[in-house]
């Protein structure tokens, strides 16, 4: 399965899908747009009622706008139709948002989810020579953070004693394989907080995750057999029972709400854990994220 950004080969590449655009291409631009710019914002800041100033509030941002300016398309007069449609197919309005992956400099690329809301292609006199000036595409993206392209995972296993030495002592003197501690630590090396998803599989029973960094803890007062698999999608605020049954409702009274469960930029030690008594070496918890800048 394609992975979002991999046809990018160097600086000045734009990939949305599987449309490359930019150097080493028939699409080149003047101009990229919104890629760069904090998003408008959303404030939760009320005035004071009885005293100067005013109580600040959350900011929320709105949607980021991606627009390319300036659009040339250049090809041979014998193939402008194929190149056009090229760019046209790719960039029709869909339902599901596609990767958006830009390559700008030194720090490589970052990635959006986004869905094309205009499209512009001037036909003027260059057209029957296999030039197009002039034209312009934007894109729209609901989540307006920018993310690296690859995707981290971390893995924990239900917290074991280290099973000591054995007896009659043997020389030299073997302790056996470290215990697990239930710990893992994340990484987000952007200067956003990004939202993981978490695949927690059975057998076990009242699964948790605990964000020592934050405080947060995700709780589910539900059995899970071997072979299940509890998925937490903490951007969308749904949990799932082996991909399609909604177990939203098993969230315990110390569960935080699913979308305020984040990983702050930096490192995060996340703590797996479960009713006493469940300690099989089976159960695991897998954390996947990106890191996410604005």
């Amino acid at each position: 399965m394609a992975s979002p950004g991999d046809l990018l080969t160097a600086p000045g590449q734009l990939q949305y899908g599987r449309l490359l655009m930019g150097r080493h291409t028939p699409y080149r631009w003047r101009a990229l747009t919104g890629w760069g710019a904090l998003p408008a914002l959303d404030s939760g800041t009320v005035p004071r009622p009885a005293a100067h100033g005013a109580i600040p509030g959350q900011f929320f941002a709105q949607v980021r706008t991606v627009g390319v300016e300036g659009l040339v398309v250049r090809a041979p007069r014998s193939r402008i139709g194929e190149v056009v449609e090229t760019l046209e197919a790719a960039t029709v309005p869909v339902d599901d948002e596609q990767p958006l992956a830009v390559w700008l400099d030194e720090r490589g690329p970052r990635l959006v989810w986004a869905r094309c809301t205009r499209r512009a292609l001037p036909v003027e006199a260059g057209y029957g020579l296999g030039t197009i000036l002039g034209g312009a595409i934007e894109w729209e993206a609901s989540d307006p953070r920018r993310y690296g392209l690859v995707e981290h995972t971390a893995t924990a296993t239900l917290p074991a004693p280290e099973p000591g030495l054995a007896f009659p002592l043997a020389f030299p003197l073997s302790f056996g394989a470290p215990g697990s501690t239930g710990a893992m630590t994340v990484h987000n090396g952007g200067n956003s907080a990004t939202h993981p998803v978490i695949e927690i599989r059975g057998p076990v029973d009242l699964p948790s995750i605990t964000n020592t960094t934050t405080g947060d803890i995700l709780e589910y007062d539900l059995p899970l057999a071997a072979g299940d698999v509890l998925a937490i999608d903490t951007r969308a605020g749904a949990v799932t029972l082996n991909g399609h049954a909604s177990r939203l409702y098993t969230a315990t009274a110390r569960s935080a709400p699913e979308n305020t469960f984040t990983l702050p930029p930096g490192a995060s030690t996340l703590l797996y854990r479960a009713a006493p008594g469940s300690a099989d070496p089976a159960a695991s918890a897998t954390v996947r994220y990106r890191a996410a800048y604005w």
